[in-house]
């Protein structure tokens, strides 16, 4: 029976996935979770699972450095796992991955592309794929993406198209047509013309790959697309908020981020 390690620091993220996996491959055994770097890379070299699912961002070592770590500390003599790199919508990110010919899946996940991946990993983990890979294949396909990540930056300077969900399906949304996004919970409500979708990420996960020129935090919870605003107004107590061209609401800006729209 196949072993598997999921790590990822939002719960309800982990938890989808967990269920999305077992749907697709019934006989994996999903053996540990890890909500950070370290703790995955614990708990897979106590466990040795045969497939580590990493986020890409977690809070003490990226995905990359903990597999990184992994593949410097396994045991000798033993396959070292497989590994699926869990990214939410960098499109460089993908572009690094593909080159070092490395398995990743995009949040939210699909459950088709789950399937593509998993019958890659069964045929790899089959007996007759020939005898077990040494450490340094891990720690080579690691220091591809390493240098095909640091190559460049998008020549967008940013994100480009958003993947998000409305119901069942999923949409891609250009970048340039988000009005603004607003976390909720654990998830981002991306807000267009044609109304809301759903993201499933955290709004720290999102902004760290917007252009900064074009999208502003103007609050703890919302981003919004500086294109779009059509001024910065103060009700009767002082409270900033901002008006957009094409909606009706008012989006508070928060102490921390006043200073944006002094010019305004």
């Amino acid at each position: 029976m196949p072993k598997a390690l999921i790590a990822e620091d939002e719960p309800l993220l982990a938890e989808t996935l967990a269920a999305e996996l077992k749907a697709v491959w019934p006989a994996v055994e999903i053996v540990a979770r890890a909500g950070d770097g370290v703790s995955a890379v614990e708990k897979a070299l106590a466990l040795l699972p045969d497939v580590l699912f990493l986020d890409i961002r977690m809070p003490g070592l990226t995905g990359l450095d903990a597999a990184q770590q992994v593949a410097e500390r396994w045991p000798a003599g033993r396959r070292t796992p497989e590994v699926v790199f869990v990214t939410a919508y960098d499109q460089y990110a993908v572009d690094a991955f593909e080159h070092a010919a490395v398995d990743y899946l995009l949040k939210p996940v699909e459950r088709g592309r789950l399937e593509r991946t998993v019958e890659r990993l069964e045929k790899r983990l089959a007996p007759s794929t020939g005898e077990a890979s040494p450490p340094a294949d891990l720690q080579r396909l690691i220091g591809e993406i390493r240098q095909a990540m640091g190559q460049g930056t998008p020549a967008s300077g940013g994100l480009r198209v958003i993947r998000a969900a409305v119901g069942n399906a999923v949409r891609l949304i250009p970048i340039e047509e988000v009005f603004y996004f607003q976390a909720t919970d654990k998830y981002v409500n991306v807000v267009t013309a044609d109304g809301e979708a759903l993201l499933r990420a955290s709004l720290k996960e999102l902004t760290d790959q917007l252009d900064p020129e074009r999208f502003w935090q103007i609050h703890r919870g919302t981003v919004v697309n500086v294109s779009e605003v059509r001024a910065a107004v103060r009700d009767r107590l002082g409270r900033l908020s901002v008006q957009l061209k094409s909606r009706t609401e008012l989006l508070p800006v928060s102490r921390q981020y006043a200073d944006r729209f002094k010019q305004m």
